[in-house]
């Protein structure tokens, strides 16, 4: 029994890191660009170091890195990196589902290891029926060293780095879109992701700040929710 266990937890972690490996991939060149921005702007490498571990968002480090840049005050730093990853808890909402019965702990570090393309690629597997809590766990700290060590990289390497070169600014959107296209599975998908982007462009006209983001989202996912059970009272897939 303690055999059989011990190989179920091998075969969870070694899932874990297999499905890790195009995250980190993508990661790496990110996350450099990431530490070359920081440093062209006075960052000191172990402030990178305190960033990444810390903070952990990609989207939200960059965007603070721009706003130090720009000289912005720490309340207006924290207040839009705030708003920015309100995200996370339409993803921890989504995921939550899937982590019935795990305990404290176990959460803290699982949430504390979500992003976006962690998001993007649990959910998938989740959904698949073929996916432990352990290999997502795994999942989301590889993702995590390699944002840490690729970040510091870059930091140190920033000297000899220009910004934006080998299209690395471009890096991040490239990654989001890739991880769109794989949760376009039907229809209803692609209804609600266009839903989602026309109700973004509107309502950034109509919203300060990023608050368009959260609420698109929440709308298009509302709208997308409504429709799957009106289809499925219908007895349509």
């Amino acid at each position: 029994m303690a055999d059989a266990a011990v190989e179920r937890e091998t075969g969870s972690t070694m899932a874990g890191l297999r499905a890790a490996w195009p995250i980190c991939l993508g990661y790496f060149p990110i996350g450099l660009s990431l530490g070359v921005l920081a440093q062209k702007s006075g960052l000191a490498p172990w402030q990178v170091a305190a960033m990444s571990l810390i903070v952990f968002a990609g989207g939200s480090q960059f965007i603070a890195v721009a706003m130090l840049q720009t000289k912005a005050s720490p309340p207006a730093i924290v207040a839009t990196t705030f708003m920015v990853n309100l995200r996370h808890l339409l993803m921890s909402s989504s995921l939550s589902l899937h982590l019935g019965g795990a305990g404290r702990r176990f959460l803290a570090l699982f949430a504390y290891g979500v992003t976006d393309e962690s998001f993007a690629v649990n959910i998938a597997r989740f959904g698949s029926g073929n996916w432990s809590r352990r290999s997502a766990l795994v999942l989301n700290q590889a993702a995590n060293a390699t944002w840490f060590v690729s970040t510091v990289t870059g930091s140190f390497c920033g000297q000899f780095i220009p910004a934006g070169s080998f299209g690395i600014d471009y890096a991040l959107t490239a990654m989001f879109i890739c991880l769109l296209t794989f949760q376009l599975k039907n229809r209803l998908f692609v209804a609600t992701a266009l839903t989602s982007a026309t109700l973004s462009v509107l309502l950034y006209l109509a919203l300060p700040g990023n608050a368009y983001i959260i609420a698109a989202s929440c709308l298009a996912a509302t709208a997308g929710f409504v429709i799957k059970r009106r289809l499925a009272a219908r007895g349509k897939p």
